[in-house]
């Protein structure tokens, strides 16, 4: 069971999870001890449809349903499930037409984890519903377990934040709604176009050429920043260490134009406190410190996108310290 779905935060009770055996509800996948030191990590997700493009949301689910597989350091998923529900304010034909379009996105985006895909129910619902679910059977040796943070450890984020704030700058332009209006006084077009441009790729990038380097680079930790924001699961993956230590925060990677439109919006504070919801988001690994940067260069390498170290591991409670101040990057 896919803890966040549940919601992290309602799930403490499962804080202490059998550290030799796998991991339970709470954090990102299910992993579960089976015999001969193999595990069957499993993640179930789930999301409303936060763009317009049925294509490039199919990809976004996928890669957000195989994300929460890569968080534990599994590489190679034998199995992916798709289920989607289509609207019943959709007519007949509007469902022939978006929902192979979504299991197209889905289906492409697969072909980059080489795991077979099983179409799921498809099912009329009155919210448009995408996900599925991921599974992998590992060696115990493949996984990087999430519970042993060390003091010292850099902490290092894979993509950028501002995901929801970016998709809907374009959706307001677009309707021309009352924000828009707002936003046209200090954003062009053009402007909006390429902060929802980064976005979709960010949403799109699959998370397994990062977990391929946590195997490589010695990772002790990891998670994915979705839906609670980096703060929320930062604070999430804190609470699960066997060390008493805090993660400290001091920068935030933010998609080009976000942060100005969160000013002009009157929403800085949420964004800037790291609380801002995400979409399919990066990894957030924390890993040796002496091998952070070569983390974050060759993940660059393979990727041709950024990965920064924004904040290190301390002696502490098990929770999570923002700088006061913090350094906002500003990502293209």
């Amino acid at each position: 069971v896919y803890g966040e779905q549940l919601g992290d935060k309602d799930l403490k009770e499962e804080k202490e999870p059998n550290k030799e055996d796998g991991v339970g509800i709470g954090l990102d996948s299910s992993v579960i001890a089976l015999k001969h030191d193999l595990f069957l990590v499993q993640s179930v997700d789930f999301f409303y449809p936060l763009i317009d493009d049925p294509f490039m949301l199919g990809k976004i689910a996928l890669a957000n349903v195989v994300s929460d597989v890569f968080a534990v350091g599994a590489t190679e998923i034998d199995q992916i499930k798709l289920i989607v529900t289509a609207p019943t304010e959709f007519t007949e034909k509007e469902r022939e037409v978006v929902v192979p379009m979504v299991m197209k996105g889905f289906l492409d985006a697969a072909k980059e984890c080489k795991a077979p895909v099983k179409i799921g129910s498809i099912a009329e619902n009155p919210w448009c519903i995408i996900g599925g679910a991921a599974s992998a059977v590992c060696h115990r040796s493949e996984l990087i377990m999430p519970y042993n943070a060390q003091i010292g450890d850099a902490i290092v984020l894979t993509k950028p934040l501002g995901t929801q704030l970016a998709t809907n700058a374009y959706i307001w332009m677009n309707e021309q709604s009352e924000n828009w209006t707002r936003l046209q006084e200090r954003f062009t077009t053009s402007d909006i176009e390429q902060t929802y441009d980064i976005a979709l790729e960010s949403m799109c990038r699959l998370n397994k050429t990062g977990a391929e380097l946590m195997q490589k680079y010695g990772a002790h930790a990891a998670t994915d920043v979705t839906g609670f924001g980096i703060y929320g699961h930062a604070d999430n993956l804190a609470s699960f260490q066997k060390a008493e230590v805090d993660f400290h925060l001091d920068t935030l990677p933010i998609i080009k134009n976000v942060r100005e439109i969160a000013e002009t919006l009157g929403r800085t504070t949420k964004l800037l406190a790291g609380k801002a919801v995400e979409t399919s988001g990066g990894l957030l690994i924390c890993l040796p410190n002496e091998k952070a940067a070569g983390f974050c260069e060759e993940y660059k390498r393979c990727t041709e996108h950024e990965a920064w170290i924004v904040g290190r591991v301390e002696k502490g409670t098990r929770g999570v310290k923002m700088s006061p101040n913090l350094n906002v990057l500003s990502v293209e």
